[in-house]
């Protein structure tokens, strides 16, 4: 439990270190407790029935928020998962360094989408879906400049969608960023800020 602001009702439905810092952060007492699902299976069935990464964002975030739900009865969990969009193509966090390499030489020179789905659940009733994009260009780097990334970066610094972090050395590899800043971190902050001063959890 974190010993901060709020009286500690909600639950963070997700292992992401960058998620439960941008909580933190915010001054947000709360208790993590990572969500058990087969994303790799939701996304494969959201791409069978046609969903957009807006809709599969939301899907997966919706997941985690039920799966952990029932382990805390009336308290508000919020699940939320990004997808990574780049053309027809939905990109997963690397495994590894040459996985990591062929995503940075994907991604060069071209614009992506940073999709973050959000989902706020106490019990089985939904309180907030909410979906936010971010659009961002990458440089035209150099192979020399991914060699470079790949021995300098740090192991989290890899091991995102991207391959590489706006908070550390990744931000080297962008070009523009149009977006909000919690939604390229993975968690729309702001609205879940609403949402809990709706619940009296935050000072109006």
């Amino acid at each position: 439990m974190n010993d901060m602001a709020g009286d500690g009702r909600l639950v963070l439905a997700s292992a992401s270190p960058t998620r439960a810092k941008v909580l933190a952060g915010a001054g947000i007492r709360f208790h993590q407790d990572p969500a058990e699902v087969d994303e790799a299976a939701i996304k494969v069935a959201c791409r069978s029935c046609g969903d957009s990464g807006e809709a599969a964002a939301l899907v997966l975030a919706a997941a985690k928020a039920q799966a952990v739900a029932p382990r805390h009865p009336g308290r508000l969990v919020v699940g939320s998962d990004q997808l990574l969009v780049s053309g027809g193509d939905w990109l997963d966090k690397p495994a590894g360094r040459e996985e990591a390499r062929a995503t940075l030489a994907k991604l060069r020179g071209r614009c992506h989408r940073l999709i973050s789905g959000m989902v706020v659940m106490r019990d089985a009733a939904v309180l907030c879906r909410h979906v936010e994009v971010a659009e961002l260009a990458m440089r035209n780097y150099s192979d020399r400049f991914i060699d470079w990334y790949l021995d300098t970066a740090q192991e989290a610094d890899l091991a995102v969608v991207g391959a590489c972090r706006l908070e550390g050395l990744g931000a080297q590899a962008f070009a523009r960023i149009d977006g909000d800043y919690f939604t390229i971190l993975g968690l729309p902050l702001l609205p879940l800020l609403d949402v809990l001063r709706g619940e009296g959890l935050l000072i109006e």
